[in-house]
């Protein structure tokens, strides 16, 4: 499936996503109070809180819905232009305590220091702290690194206390000026191996020109 957004001129970078992430709408989700995309927002949502049992709960999803807006904020504040949730079957786990696995993919856009974009990609991940698991790779849009960090809540944040696994893939861009970094985020460990097989298949699909015109 090719989604309308491969022949927005603004596009910076092109990918595909596998089965099982569903992308969240940035610019409806934040848009400005009166705007066509928040009213869209609005008529999208006004069916799910019809739906809602009683005023108490209507009242607990709007505040969800508010907090994921300010979340989701804070991260395009760093330059984050993408993000989706994906949703995972657990098919390892033949007892079914984890039945379905979540996690959260997003695309950050980070300035660097005009240098050979093979420089750029080791650089990223050897001046910080806390990365294992540190792979180079050739991708078809050019060197990359994976790497992986593990976190966990600070205690009194009221988050839930689970490790959390990031994988970092990053592409320097083009231009050596700047460089895209995915990071596939979840709260399941155990199950880095696979959730590192998909970050590395989203990557290898990432363009840097439009492919469908370089086709045509």
């Amino acid at each position: 499936m090719i989604d309308d957004s491969v022949g927005d001129a603004r596009s910076e970078l092109w990918f595909a996503e596998p089965p099982g992430f569903i992308a969240l709408p940035l610019d409806a989700l934040l848009a400005e109070p009166g705007s066509p995309a928040a009213e869209g927002l609005r008529v999208a949502v006004a069916p799910l809180l019809d739906a809602v049992p009683s005023e108490l709960a209507r009242q607990g999803f709007v505040a969800q819905l508010a907090q994921g807006q300010q979340m989701l904020a804070a991260l395009c504040q760093f330059g984050t232009v993408h993000c989706s949730v994906g949703l995972h079957r657990d098919d390892v786990d033949a007892s079914g305590a984890a039945a379905h696995l979540l996690s959260f993919l997003t695309i950050t856009w980070h300035a660097t220091a005009a240098a050979p974009r093979a420089a750029t990609a080791a650089r990223a991940v050897t001046a910080s702290v806390g990365r294992s698991r540190i792979e180079y790779v050739d991708l078809p849009s050019g060197p990359a690194t994976l790497s992986e960090t593990m976190l966990g809540p600070t205690p009194g944040s009221g988050l839930p206390q689970l490790p959390l696994l990031q994988v970092h893939a990053h592409l320097p861009h083009p231009d050596c000026k700047r460089m895209a970094v995915f990071t596939l985020s979840t709260t399941v460990p155990a199950r880095r191996g696979e959730y590192r097989a998909i970050l590395r298949q989203v990557v290898e699909t990432v363009r840097f020109a439009d492919p469908l015109a370089a086709e045509a």
